[in-house]
């Protein structure tokens, strides 16, 4: 019995651990744009049953209850809170948030594949070309959005709308519009890292339409979504996981304990 309680032990050990890396991860991007914190989920394994309810006693009369003993824990799954982060003025034209759902849509020049971000801090490559900031690979915005070299102010409107004004002219040109997606499933969405996303078979096809319609969100110019990590929330879950650690580490030494006194019993 005392093994079995080493082993059911070990995976409560385990689990928590996993649950400490994916807090550790959430703190480690509390200032990550556009990034959603997860969340691991757990449950018990199989059941050793040594009396299965119903089985009927000495009077024949069922039993109400058996005698099932767990065998451990294990994670099933991270998920992902989808909820809204705040936004951050920044006062930057080529900053841009989204308020409510959606993804902005960046084509990867390597594999061609169609990525999905919550962060809009975009930039202009040197071709012109509206790119989602990183120094690492420039990931074109698709649709594609060429802003003028002459340009003397960018102006992105709530529905997506990307208008330029030119030295001589008063009234802003239109420049192309940027589209969002949406998907049914978005926790479905593969983790890439560098703040993207891509779709899967769970996350199902992605659905496209502007800003503003059809349940997607609105652009707020100037802006970039923060990170929904909440540090207060995350040490609480850090330190209660920390103790659950602790208590499996302890029931381990309990069953050691048990299995040295037995090795030591005598004979007389």
């Amino acid at each position: 019995m005392s093994v079995q309680t080493l082993y059911t032990a070990a995976t409560g050990m385990e689990a928590m651990q996993t649950k400490l890396d994916v807090i550790a991860n959430n703190l480690a991007n509390i200032n990550t744009t556009g990034f959603k914190k997860d969340r691991a989920n757990f449950e018990d394994l199989l059941y050793r049953t040594e009396v299965y309810p119903g089985v009927q006693d000495s009077t024949q009369t069922p039993t109400a209850v058996g005698t099932q003993v767990g065998l451990g824990v294990r994670v099933t799954s991270t998920q992902t809170d989808q909820r809204q982060g705040t936004l951050q003025q920044t006062g930057r034209d080529l900053d841009v948030a989204i308020q409510g759902g959606g993804y902005f849509r960046v084509v990867d020049p390597s594999s061609q594949d169609t990525m999905y971000t919550r962060a809009g801090n975009l930039d202009i490559n040197a071709n012109g070309e509206l790119v989602m900031g990183s120094a690492q690979v420039g990931r074109l915005l698709d649709p594609p959005i060429t802003i003028p070299p002459d340009a003397t102010a960018v102006v992105i409107n709530s529905n997506g709308e990307v208008m330029v004004r030119q030295p001589g002219q008063t009234e802003l040109t239109n420049q192309g519009q940027i589209q969002l997606a949406q998907f049914i499933n978005p926790d479905g969405l593969l983790k890439n890292g560098e703040n993207l996303y891509s779709e899967t078979d769970a996350s199902g096809p992605e659905q496209i339409n502007n800003p503003g319609t059809d349940g997607m969100g609105v652009l707020r110019q100037g802006n970039l979504e923060a990170s929904n990590v909440e540090p207060v929330q995350e040490l609480i879950d850090l330190i209660t996981t920390q103790r659950a650690f602790e208590l499996n580490s302890q029931a381990v030494q309990a069953g050691d304990q048990v299995m040295q006194n037995i090795s030591q019993l005598r004979r007389f």
